[in-house]
């Protein structure tokens, strides 16, 4: 029996038809993964599920029942729930307060907090998450704060869960916990919706799959019966190719960026860089990887200028670099790719020519005198939207918050990349990316490569990092645990290095 039916579903944006005529369907108590690239439709059709925007034409079925959702607070009455890419959680709030907000118990006019608590707890128990009701959100990992997520459409008594994107901001261990929790709903007889890009994910859990792209329907087939390159090759509409560096290392022995002896403290003295030792070579891409949470972000901070390091040296081409700012680092020749794209990336409610000049305002192509120029603006931002293959991209006046998480990437991306930087910094460059987009994205860093830039790459995707690098470094509790060249290392020794254990000097004090 189908949980979910949707017949000849329609969404139309003025002129732009987002989805086109899609019919499908989900069957109960079953894993069903959605797939599609940046801009393909996927988000739209859920959101339309789930009762945040109205279909233009077309019916959706649940459990057999014609239904028209002008809310999700309708939907989720009919069963539906739904976890969004970007979380709609309070930071300050608990978590009890989070599940209930706007749905208070109260009695005589004042919140009953114990009976919030003791119940919200039985959900979270009844589930098996690994949470207390009783914490600040601000204080849980992102990980934590997902489940805070489910947690809330559970509580609510959902028989239908939607989520999109769930692993976009997640750890490889997160990811793993997340998609055995999902296994875990579908026998308590859940129906699950994964909208997701990562193709291992998909054969991991789902058991159907359904592809679309450029809001059609392209097919729907048992998971077991397609392989990950069958999946991509439906979404793409052709093979897709792994970016590789070449066999052998390129060193030219000219160093671009230098971090010496970099520490850092938190305001109560908690030590989180400790004497951080790297270069980066031009004309090399040098990878830092290791699992989150081992200093990355606080490091990404003082390489893209937002904070200070405690002590140690920034250097740039053999010149200590003082009082770095963002600003300051795109002057000397640096691009900087952040590691959240919302945060520090890009301003969703501004325009999309505006996030693609943001930070080069004095740039003389675009600016003489003080004034912008709309003419050129609006030309670059046209031609680098046809470049990068920005989707669903037509006014440049829109706000980036109309764009898939992918796209606004490859808005962040080609601002970087268009003005020639001489060093690019990237955290997390493909987060979100969808298949087709992280080989475009990958080509475009080797093209900087081979013209002879520096390139720094931290990432959580080891896969990416052996693919992309030149020279590895691995982080491990705010300590660089080793470096590598990617043509004397593999996964499981750079998986010992993310744990702290350095095979290689291990063997140099056994052997001596």
């Amino acid at each position: 029996m189908n949980a979910i039916e949707i017949k000849h579903l329609t969404k139309k944006f003025g002129n732009f038809t987002a989805i086109d005529d899609i019919s499908m369907s989900v069957k109960k108590g079953e894993i069903h993964a959605i797939c599609g690239e940046n801009g393909a439709g996927k988000s739209t059709l859920m959101n339309m599920l789930f009762g945040l925007i109205a279909p233009t034409s077309g019916e959706i079925y649940i459990d057999d029942e014609l239904v028209q959702f002008n809310s999700p607070k309708a939907a989720i009455k009919y069963g539906i729930g739904m976890v969004h890419q970007h979380f709609k959680l309070v930071p300050s709030l608990k978590v009890y307060e989070n599940v209930l907000l706007g749905e208070e118990l109260s009695r005589h006019g004042y919140i009953n907090t114990k009976l919030e608590r003791k119940q919200v707890q039985e959900t979270i128990d009844k589930f098996g998450f690994d949470l207390n009701a009783n914490d600040v959100v601000a204080s849980l990992s992102v990980g934590a704060q997902q489940r805070v997520e489910i947690i809330k459409m559970l509580h609510c008594n959902v028989n239908i869960l939607i989520l999109d994107e769930p692993t976009a901001v997640l750890t490889p261990k997160e990811t793993d916990e997340l998609l055995e929790k999902l296994v875990d709903l579908k026998n308590q007889g859940k129906t699950i919706i994964l909208i997701t890009h990562k193709l291992d994910e998909v054969k991991k859990c789902s058991d159907r799959v359904t592809v679309i792209q450029k809001g059609k329907f392209i097919i729907t087939v048992d998971t077991k019966d397609v392989t990950q390159k069958q999946i991509s090759r439906y979404m793409v509409g052709r093979d897709v190719q792994t970016i590789k560096t070449a066999a052998e290392t390129s060193d030219s022995g000219n160093k671009a960026l230098e971090l010496r002896k970099i520490s850092f403290y938190t305001q109560n003295g908690k030590k989180v860089l400790d004497d951080i030792d790297l270069h980066v070579n031009f004309g090399e891409v040098v990878g830092i990887a290791g699992i989150e949470g081992n200093g990355q972000s606080e490091l990404v901070n003082i390489l893209t200028g937002v904070m200070r390091q405690s002590s140690g040296e920034f250097v740039f081409k053999g010149e200590v670099v003082k009082h770095s700012s963002p600003l300051k680092l795109r002057e000397l020749g640096f691009g900087l790719v952040p590691e959240d794209r919302y945060k520090d990336g890009l301003n969703a409610e501004m325009s999309i020519w505006e996030n693609v000049i943001a930070g080069h305002y004095n740039d003389e192509n675009i600016s003489r005198g003080g004034f912008l120029n709309r003419r050129k603006i609006d030309a670059k931002t046209k031609k680098l939207v046809e470049d990068y293959d920005i989707r669903n991209c037509s006014d440049v006046n829109a706000k980036v918050s109309s764009l898939s998480g992918g796209n606004a990437q490859k808005i962040i991306m080609a601002r970087e990349i268009s003005v020639d930087p001489e060093v690019i910094v990237m955290s997390q460059p493909t987060r979100g990316v969808d298949i087709g987009s992280i080989e475009f994205i990958h080509s475009k860093i080797l093209d900087l490569r081979n013209e002879g830039k520096a390139v720094l790459i931290i990432s959580s995707e080891l896969s990416e990092i052996m693919n992309l690098s030149d020279r590895i470094y691995v982080m491990y509790k705010g300590k660089i645990s080793g470096e590598r060249q990617k043509c004397n290392t593999n996964k499981e020794d750079l998986g010992m290095l993310m744990v702290g254990i350095d095979q290689e000097e291990k063997g140099r004090v056994t052997s001596g």
